[in-house]
């Protein structure tokens, strides 16, 4: 059983930025695929973005590229998700989830872990 353990949110300003981490406490996260999910209230839940640990090879859906930057640290078995350039409408509890590979669509049942998130919120 891989444990995931999200930290980092908090409540930022709009413009604002956040870091938020995956941790694997007791595992290695090497064979696997590091997706960072969102789910805002009343909504459904989306991918966000995934790294691949092996080769941190990257996808981003089109509403976060150019603002958040996902990177990994294999030594720390972390996961991290730079934020920037908050809005609003990224309010939402975001977590991370473990998968064999990064899938194209960010489907969410390739994905077997899932961490319990963090949650964000942007406001003034």
């Amino acid at each position: 059983q891989l444990q995931l353990v999200e930290s980092g949110g908090g409540l930022v300003q709009p413009g604002g930025s956040l870091r938020l981490s995956c941790e694997a406490p007791r595992s290695t996260l090497d064979p696997y695929a590091i997706g960072w999910f969102r789910q805002a209230p009343g909504k459904e839940r989306e991918g966000v973005s995934c790294i691949r640990m092996s080769t941190g090879s990257a996808n981003y859906a089109d509403f976060v590229k150019g603002r958040f930057t996902i990177s990994r640290d294999n030594a720390k078995n972390t996961v991290y998700l730079q934020m920037n350039s908050l809005e609003p409408e990224d309010t939402a509890v975001y977590s991370c989830a473990a998968a064999y590979y990064c899938p194209t669509s960010m489907a969410q049942d390739e994905y077997f872990y899932w961490g319990q998130g963090t949650q964000v919120t942007v406001s003034s």
